[in-house]
């Protein structure tokens, strides 16, 4: 063999090499990771209602209004309550209710946040614990994404994994593993995370940073070292082979 053959082989040997390398660590990055199946923007929900059932004679807010703990959103004319005050029962508030001696219960937000649904407007009719309306809590935006997951991947995600939320204009955000739900199903950990995230926003929910605004998270699995998804793959395929 001449020296020319040889320097060639050996330049091929080093190209196989890292041909082998490059598709090696491409493979090993894509085990680290999940992507979601489906994921959209959450709050924590505060519903609205009166103590006492009657009419609805004024709505000071809309789906949409920005609200502080204290704003009034409803109010609510009450036969029976207009009795109560008479009677003595009710005097000046009840629960997050101001009343008046004709019967009218002002309803008022406990929390900051925004209104994100009116059940009953101006005119309509108020059940005694019927729901007006909800709020979306203030700085408790979250994300809830989920996943399939072999049982191997989902025992490499945890709390604590970091995660990237993607918007549907293309922004990504990070993001962290807070709350890990699974059920099993044909052998797939069907996996439901939940992620925070301080670019949500400190305040009330705007734009796309809104619940209900569908997203796609990514979440970083455990790496088990640099071969992981090959020694994985190596042993499923054996394992399919009866070996």
């Amino acid at each position: 063999m001449t020296w020319a053959n040889r320097l060639r082989l050996l330049l091929g040997l080093i190209v196989t090499l890292a041909i082998v390398a490059a598709c090696t660590y491409v493979f090993t990055q894509r085990q680290q990771s999940a992507v979601s199946t489906t994921a959209t923007i959450i709050a924590q929900e505060y519903p609205v209602g009166t103590d006492y059932g009657g009419l609805v004679v004024k709505e000071h807010v809309q789906e949409g209004d920005v609200v502080r703990a204290g704003d009034a959103l409803f109010d609510v004319q009450s036969l029976q309550l207009q009795r109560d005050v008479a009677a003595g029962i009710v005097a000046g508030t009840t629960g997050s209710e101001r009343v008046t001696p004709e019967g009218v219960s002002t309803v008022v937000a406990s929390v900051d946040g925004i209104v994100a649904d009116v059940g009953v407007a101006q005119g309509g009719y108020a059940q005694a614990g019927g729901l007006l309306a909800v709020i979306h809590r203030a700085d408790s935006l979250r994300v809830e994404a989920s996943f399939v997951l072999t049982p191997r991947d989902y025992a490499r995600i945890a709390a604590g994994s970091p995660a990237e939320i993607r918007l549907p204009d293309q922004t990504t955000m990070p993001g962290t593993v807070t709350h890990i739900d699974v059920a099993t199903l044909d052998g797939q950990a069907l996996t439901k995370v939940q992620i925070v995230s301080a670019a949500l926003g400190d305040g009330p929910a705007t734009g796309l940073r809104q619940p209900g605004t569908p997203l796609s998270v990514t979440v970083t699995l455990r790496d088990d070292g640099p071969l992981a998804g090959v020694v994985v793959a190596v042993e499923d395929l054996l394992r399919r082979i009866g070996l």
